[in-house]
Formats: structure tokens, sequence, C-alpha cells
């Protein structure tokens, strides 16, 4: 297979012969990764610490907010032709990018092994329903080498030849049976009624949602730089994240409440829906999520050293593969928030350059520190662990992204001595 972007400069603005994605491939992109295993788990642990209905306002919420801050995020990619961490380089500086790189290829093996954990998981529960058969070892390897091969391939081989050819297909017809089977089997009157136990704030719920297109900013530049046009990048990527992410966490909820509550039961409830069908579709499928970890880390890794992203792949899928045969899938919440303690304030920083102080034009990367943005930076991590402390009822991943771009356009008035 021919390899088309993989081995791209993810430092050089994407060319435009190498600009092929269309706002239908972005939507194809963004409502594949916006459904997946780890999206159900988000959804189930937002009841019953909120009623259902309370739990579906918080995942409509956070997921317009979230989904917009995405979408803004990949405008900057299909602007400048960079990849996600090439284009901080803009912002921070060669020097101060290179902080959040090393993080986001930490975060990105965790979410990566994370997701291969979610497939064997809910495989190894199909095989033992289906067949009687239970090998967690096996299935950990069969995703984790699947992976780590699409990872290898590019995101333009797979989405162009596999995701929207046949991906999406498979999502439509898994999440479609689910919900058929929701609604078959279970009295959605009923779920309505009941009442949430108030363990969960509507802020706290909104900002669990919001967790999970937060965590694909560092990521989507590097699809969204070989874009067509920022407006198509814009429309295909909000479009397909939001309906995904609002059907998905909403299931997630609903079949977690409807087998007892929180998401300890969700994988036995879902295998048993119509004899795991569903379920096995979009196993299949989760594999897109994992490439996109795998894939991001290499390319993320690549500006900081002279390797190709392909070969860096291979090295990633097998760290994540790794974690993943040792690791149990605990935590997950804790890992979400801690992600977004530490993105959704540098992103405030990097829209807040780009749209507001810069108007999207292009700059040249300094080798330095550029300390405005690295302040803000911090003084939106620090707003969100003062948030999360103080006041965990309100949620802290939208203020902080808030305080961390108003500082950062305070902060650039002062340096420059005039109006940002």
């Amino acid at each position: 297979m021919a390899q088309l972007d993989d081995t791209y400069d993810p430092l050089t603005p994407a060319p435009a012969e190498r600009r092929a994605f269309t706002a239908r491939d972005a939507f194809s992109l963004w409502f594949s990764l916006g459904i997946g295993l780890l999206v159900l788990q988000a959804g189930a642990f937002l009841v019953p610490g909120l009623s259902l209905g309370a739990a579906l306002a918080a995942i409509v919420t956070g997921s317009v907010l979230g989904a917009l801050l995405l979408a803004a995020a990949g405008v900057v990619g299909a602007d400048t032709g960079l990849s996600s961490m090439g284009a901080l380089r803009l912002t921070l500086g060669a020097g101060g990018a290179s902080i959040p790189t090393v993080l986001n290829a930490v975060q990105l093996i965790g979410w990566g092994a994370f997701e291969i954990i979610a497939m064997r998981d809910a495989a190894d529960a199909l095989a033992k329903q289906t067949f009687g058969f239970s090998n967690a070892m096996i299935w950990t390897l069969v995703f984790g080498l699947l992976a780590t091969w699409l990872a290898i391939v590019g995101p333009l081989s797979f989405v162009r030849r596999f995701l929207r050819a046949y991906g999406l297909w498979l999502l439509l017809a898994g999440a479609g049976w689910l919900s058929w089977r929701l609604l078959a089997e279970h009295d959605l009157a009923a779920l309505f009624a009941m009442a949430g136990t108030g363990e969960t704030s509507f802020g706290a719920g909104v900002d669990l949602v919001i967790a999970m297109p937060l965590s694909w900013l560092p990521l989507i530049a590097d699809y969204t730089r070989f874009g067509r046009t920022p407006g198509g990048m814009f429309k295909g990527s909000a479009l397909g994240y939001l309906l995904a992410n609002i059907w998905f966490m909403g299931l997630g909820a609903a079949y977690a409440l409807a087998s007892g509550g929180g998401d300890g039961l969700l994988l036995t409830a879902l295998a048993a829906s119509g004899g795991g069908v569903a379920l096995f579709l979009i196993v299949i499928d989760e594999t897109d999520n994992t490439f996109a970890d795998i894939h991001s880390a290499a390319v993320s890794t690549a500006t900081l050293v002279p390797r190709q992203p392909a070969h860096l792949a291979l090295i990633f899928g097998g760290v994540c593969t790794t974690i993943a045969l040792f690791a149990p899938l605990a935590r997950y919440e804790g890992f979400l928030l801690l992600i977004g303690s530490v993105f959704a304030p540098l992103f405030g920083v990097l829209l807040t350059d780009h749209f507001v102080i810069r108007h999207r034009a292009a700059v040249e990367a300094s080798g330095g520190v550029r300390l405005p943005a690295l302040l803000a930076w911090a003084a939106g991590v620090a707003a969100y662990q003062a948030l999360s402390r103080l006041a965990p009822d309100l949620g802290a991943t939208l203020p902080s992204f808030v305080v961390a771009g108003a500082v950062y356009w305070g902060l650039k008035r002062v340096w420059s001595g005039k109006p940002a």
C-alpha cells in the first residue's frame, strides 16, 4: 500500500498535493472517533449520580462546547498545514513546545493502552458468552498488532480506503442496533423517572463530558493539516464528533442505568443485547481510536527526534500493547480529568493566539521559549487545580480554558506595549 502521509515531516506545512481531506472525510473520521467503548464507559460514569434526564442534558451541553473547541483546533491545522505539536511551536516557541510534546506522547500511550484494554475486555466477554472461550492475552495482542499496523499505514490511507468506505457503515449498524435494543428491551419512561443519587453535580457531569472531545485537542491538527479547506475541516469535524458523542454517551448512560447503575455491568449488558452483534461491530471499528493515539504519539515525537513517524508508530504500538497486557481498566475517570487539567488551558492559549492575536496569519516559529504563552498556560493549569478542589461541583475544564486564554491576551498586551 502506498504511503500517502505517514512519512511526511510534521514540522513542515503539508503541501497542496497532500491536502486531500474533504469535509466528508473529516466527518467520517471524527464521527468514528466519537463512537467507542470508552465513550460508552464515560457516559456510564454520569449515572446514577445524575438522573438520566440530567445526564443527557450534561452530555448535550458538554458535547456542543467540546466539539466546537475541537473543530476550532482543527482549523489551526488546516490554516498552518502543521501537526498539532508543530503548530504549538508558533505559540510557545520550539523550546516551550517540547514540554507539551513530551506530555502528549505520555498521555497518548495511556489512551492507546486504555483503548486496547477496552477492546480486549469487550471481545473476551463476547467470546465467553458465545463460545465459552476466554483468553485476554490473545485479544490484547490481536488488537495491539492491528492498531499498530493501521498507525503505520497513516491517516489518509486509513480514512479514505477503509473508514469512509466500510468502517462508517459498521459503526452506524452497531450504534443503530444498540439503540433499537435499548428501546425494545427497556422501559425508557421508567429509566427517566429514576432520581439521581446526587453524588455527581451537573457541572461536574458537564466537565466529564467535555473532557472527551478536549482529550482530542492535541491530535486533531495531525489530520486536518491534510484538509482542503479550513471551513470544511471545521464543519466536518464538529458535526461528526458532536453527533457521535451525544449518541454514544447517551447510550452508555442509559444502558448503565438499566443494568443496575454505574459502569460495572455495562459490558455485560451490551454483550447480552441482541447476542452481542452490535458490540462486535463496535469492537472491530474501535481500532481507529487506538490507531489515532499511536499515530499521533509518533507524529508528536517526530517533532523532537529525527525519526520517521512510521518507525516511531511501531515502537509506540509495542509500548501500548505491553502496558495493556498488565494494566486493569481502573481510574479512567481520573485519567480523563487529569488530561483536561493540562491540555484544556494549553489550547485556550493556542486558540487565543491563532484567532485573536494573530487573526490566523502565518508566523515563523522561534527557536526558544515564548514566556507569555507558558505563563498563561501555567495560570490555566493552576485555575483548573484550584477550581477542582475548591468548587468541584462547578467544573474546572472550561473555566481553565477561558482563564488561560484571557491571561495570555493580557500578557501579550503588556509584552507588546500596545493593544493586541
